[in-house]
């Protein structure tokens, strides 16, 4: 199997001339390879790798990825090289969601193993410290252990500077503006919250317009920091194709990101419904009596 590679120019021409012709920029995580060629030949612009959509594969929620049950960038960086970039012809990038506060390994290079894979694109979402309250005790115990959002910062930093396209991600706007700010990245993603929906979903009561709201509020000053920013919705509310083009129609981005909305909702709706005919089927009414 000879991997397609392309290049941060290419990624990007791409991008913008889809936004300049007014078509939303789609990015998706796939956590296994049948997933990634479904999503390419659907349209999808870029495959997003990360332990978390592994972990959904296997019947898990997407936060699992939090707890230590795996080494997160051995996970990403195996099975990203041996399911994904086999099964991909090249019509969409891949974009590696790494853990830049791994302490076991050098992270610049990393990124050179993962250009020499084929990979030209990477995120800094892992698991991100983003994801933990700041106001929690244990976010507060993992900074002063070294655990930064600072280290995820230099990680696209020098990931850009080495020719890789960047996509950074938060969830709270003080996190979104430092990211942006100091990063520069080229396409930030304003992480509404865990997806609601399905068997391991997690439904906070927000509503879509609520989800649409906030994102709109960090669009507003992100554009302010960095102009040329790319920027995509994700998360929260958005859990159908409808509540993706409320957020189109009602914010500024440039596109949206789907996880669990064309992963793990649509496998367990599919799995479940044919299982359950199967399930049904029985032998003719001679043979039952």
């Amino acid at each position: 199997m000879i991997v397609p590679h392309t290049s941060r120019d290419q990624i990007l021409s791409k991008l913008r001339a889809k936004r300049d012709q007014g078509r939303p920029i789609w990015i998706a995580s796939a956590g296994s390879g049948l997933v990634a060629k479904l999503l390419e030949s659907a349209g999808v612009d870029c495959i997003n790798t990360f332990s978390g959509a592994r972990l959904r594969a296997n019947g898990m929620g997407t936060m699992s990825m939090l707890w230590p049950i795996l080494d997160s960038n051995k996970q990403t960086l195996d099975y990203t090289s041996q399911d994904i970039l086999p099964a991909m012809t090249g019509d969409a990038f891949v974009c590696a969601c790494m853990n830049p506060n791994d302490p076991l390994r050098d992270m610049g290079l990393v990124i050179e193993q993962l250009k020499a894979m084929g990979v030209y694109s990477v995120s800094n979402i892992g698991p991100s410290i983003s994801y933990v309250d700041k106001d929690s005790q244990i976010y507060k115990v993992l900074n002063k252990s070294g655990v930064t959002f600072e280290n995820e910062v230099e990680f696209l930093k020098v990931a850009k500077e080495k020719g890789m396209v960047t996509i950074g991600l938060a969830f709270d706007e003080e996190d979104s503006r430092q990211l942006v700010r100091d990063a520069q990245p080229d396409v930030f993603c304003f992480h509404a919250g865990t997806t609601k929906g399905g068997l391991k979903g997690y439904d906070s009561g927000e509503t879509i317009e609520e989800t649409a709201r906030r994102t709109e509020s960090a669009h507003q000053q992100l554009r302010d920091l960095a102009p040329g920013v790319l920027l995509v919705a994700h998360g929260a509310a958005m859990e159908t194709p409808e509540d993706a083009q409320f957020l189109l129609d009602n914010t500024t981005c440039d596109g949206f990101w789907t996880g669990s909305s064309t992963e793990r909702l649509p496998i367990e709706r599919a799995v479940t419904e044919t299982a359950q005919q199967f399930a049904a089927l029985q032998f003719p009414a001679a043979r039952r009596s």
